[in-house]
């Protein structure tokens, strides 16, 4: 613990200690200057801003700090010297290229309950407090970029599309707005989202990152949690406000992070392909009728959830566990061998997913570029209308990757087509290990 005559310096004064400042106990955390938080109120300035600063510890109001997982290159920067500790970010000139909100959901306080939705216009809102001296950092980014994609330049080459000098241009790159978020837990909500009790839910937090967040069980007080988890990242074809129109027909894919095949093209499983098509039917989707499109706009919705959320490591075992087992990679044992390295099938858990898409303003997804059960579900069940569901098409599915596509549908994944059957499964078939 910091000595008496370091506990008694300004934290903003104070010269660099070595002393460490434990923050388990509302003493030690000094919470009486902090901003309060108000989760779901109509304003940004009486919600209050997240404050995950480690500079200034009487202005936090958070557990964890800010960027989540990254904090802890953070941590390693500062150790090498290579970084100033307590850098203040200079915001100038970073506004949203694009103004989202706010809308009746942000002051829905069970409709969005795992990101800050002021968190991109903190500079704005928030600007007096941040002159005053409170560390506050965006949680949220808003830019333009363009996307290029061997996949595209195949769709214009066999005229699936057609380039349009709007959304999709001369070099078959494609215009997007695109928005990265950092998760932003309150926790009451989560509790009643995963329909646990809050005290249980910070109690499975704590013990399960090894005692590294000790306000999870000593600071109740303190209901935000800023997780070191990988946060979304959204790509917009078409204009940002048009989300919110429930008339302007909206393209939509939710995708969960796998860089073996959204970057490497591994032919396991059907995410690039799904991911890429998906891409396409978002462009189509966003295009005026004359380019053969809906007049409408797309959404991919990208989330780091590597591996179910079970991460790459635990997904590589199972990849061997199948191929190795007797009788081979089957559609029927698909699951079971997942179960058997990691004790569960999936932890990505699509409760909170809806929340990005309530931010966006959200109401209704005309086309859902998914077959997914659990993320259909989800999306209904918070209130979100779904038109048409759109499958991977068949000529898309790679060899390999019949496995997992197969045992999917039988689990109740989305088809148009028949459901296979267990001797269907058992006869599914990948390849061995080479």
């Amino acid at each position: 613990m910091a000595s008496d005559s370091a506990s008694q310096s300004s934290p903003d004064t104070a010269p660099p200690s070595k002393h460490i400042r434990l923050t388990s106990h509302p003493g030690q955390q000094g919470t009486g200057g902090a901003p309060a938080i108000r989760w779901g109120a109509a304003t940004a300035s009486e919600r209050g801003p997240v404050v995950g600063t480690t500079t200034n510890r009487s202005q936090r109001n958070v557990i964890g700090t800010h960027s989540g997982s990254y904090g802890v290159y953070r941590a390693l920067a500062v150790a090498a010297g290579n970084l100033v500790k307590g850098h203040r970010a200079d915001l100038t000139n970073t506004a949203p290229t694009d103004a989202i909100g706010p809308h009746p959901q942000w002051s829905d306080a069970e409709r969005i309950v795992s990101i800050d939705p002021w968190g991109a216009s903190v500079a704005e809102v928030f600007g007096e407090l941040i002159a005053g001296g409170i560390d506050i950092r965006p949680t949220i980014a808003v830019t333009k970029a363009h996307i290029h994609l061997p996949e595209i330049k195949q769709a214009l080459a066999f005229q699936r599309l057609q380039v349009d000098g709007k959304v999709l241009l001369d070099d078959s790159s494609a215009v997007v707005t695109k928005i990265a978020i950092e998760p932003v837990w309150w926790l009451p909500g989560v509790a009643r989202r995963f329909k646990v009790s809050e005290a249980d839910l910070r109690r499975a937090l704590f013990e399960e990152t090894g005692g590294m967040y000790p306000e999870l069980v000593t600071r109740s007080d303190i209901e935000v949690f800023l997780p070191p988890i990988g946060g979304q990242t959204l790509y917009v074809f078409g204009d940002v406000r048009d989300l919110a129109d429930p008339q302007v027909t909206l393209t939509a894919r939710v995708h969960d992070e796998c860089n073996g095949s959204d970057v490497f093209g591994s032919d396991i499983c059907t995410c690039r392909p799904y991911l890429t098509h998906a891409i396409e039917e978002c462009i189509r989707g966003a295009q005026e009728t004359g380019a053969g499109g809906a007049r409408g706009v797309g959404l991919i919705a990208y989330s780091r959830k590597e591996g179910r959320a079970l991460g790459e490591v635990t997904k590589f075992l199972v990849y061997n566990a199948r191929k190795r087992q007797v009788g081979g990679d089957s559609a029927d044992k698909y699951f079971l061998r997942t179960e058997c390295v990691a004790g569960v099938q999936d932890m990505r858990f699509q409760e909170l997913m809806p929340d990005v898409l309530h931010w966006l303003g959200i109401r209704k997804i005309h086309r859902l570029v998914s077959m997914s059960n659990d993320k259909y579900d989800a999306i209904t069940h918070s209130g979100i209308e779904v038109g048409e569901r759109i499958k991977i098409p068949d000529e898309l599915v790679p060899a390999d990757a019949r496995v997992e596509i197969d045992a999917k549908i039988a689990a109740g994944y989305f088809t148009d087509g028949a459901v296979p059957t267990a001797t269907d499964l058992a006869g599914t078939k990948g390849r061995g290990l080479e």
